[in-house]
């Protein structure tokens, strides 16, 4: 199952078998698009319209035919790249910058410093 959605990039998100790398730390398995961990249920926000019953998806699935579903209204896509963040619980957590962005960033800050003292 996947989901398009316009961008310059050609990023989707989809659906993965192999759901054990949801456990792992580093999450930049697949290059460039997004996994998502239950692409029924967030088909089932998407395109709530269908009123699916339960299993519905996933007969799709199954079928191996090439479905095409598109939701009623336009839903806008926000996409934030973090390399670190703190949870509610106070619980502070850290990734690798695999895109480059921090330093990036981090000079950017510096330079807005420097011209605001």
């Amino acid at each position: 199952m996947k989901f398009m959605f316009p961008n310059k990039f050609n990023i989707y998100i989809h659906d993965t078998p192999s759901k054990s790398l949801f456990a792992r730390p580093e999450r930049a398995f697949s290059h460039g698009c997004i996994r998502v961990s239950d692409p029924f249920a967030l088909a089932g926000v998407l395109l709530d319209h269908v009123n699916a019953t339960p299993g519905h998806w996933e007969q799709i699935r199954d079928s191996g035919e090439r479905t095409v579903v598109k939701p009623q209204a336009l839903i806008e896509v926000h996409l934030t790249y973090l390399t670190a963040w703190m949870n509610k619980d106070g619980s502070t957590h850290f990734r690798k910058d695999i895109y480059g962005r921090d330093e990036v960033l981090l000079e950017a800050l510096r330079t807005a410093m420097t011209q605001n003292l």
